[in-house]
């Protein structure tokens, strides 16, 4: 994709002076688009490691006092089956 970028960094000034825009506007425009690709690159970085945050955040089990360590896991408690000791 940064390739893409590179490129139409170039040909968009180039077209513009064959077709009569002068150097400095042409220049103005590529630097507009650097400006604009950097931008987008950032943006996408930035998405991809929350992305990546959320897909960790996902596969570690929560932690703390009131965790769960399996499916429908119970521990204590008073309204258990079976737990009165007289029968």
């Amino acid at each position: 994709m940064v390739r893409w970028a590179a490129f139409s960094c170039v040909l968009v000034p180039v077209v513009l002076v064959v077709y009569g825009t002068s150097v400095g506007g042409a220049a103005a425009a590529a630097l507009g688009l650097a400006a604009v690709t950097a931008a987008c690159r950032v943006l996408l970085r930035q998405s991809e490691r929350g992305a990546a945050r959320a897909r960790t955040a996902e596969a570690t089990p929560p932690r703390g006092r009131r965790a769960r360590t399996g499916p429908g896991a119970r521990r204590g408690g008073r309204h258990g089956a079976g737990s009165a000791p007289g029968g």
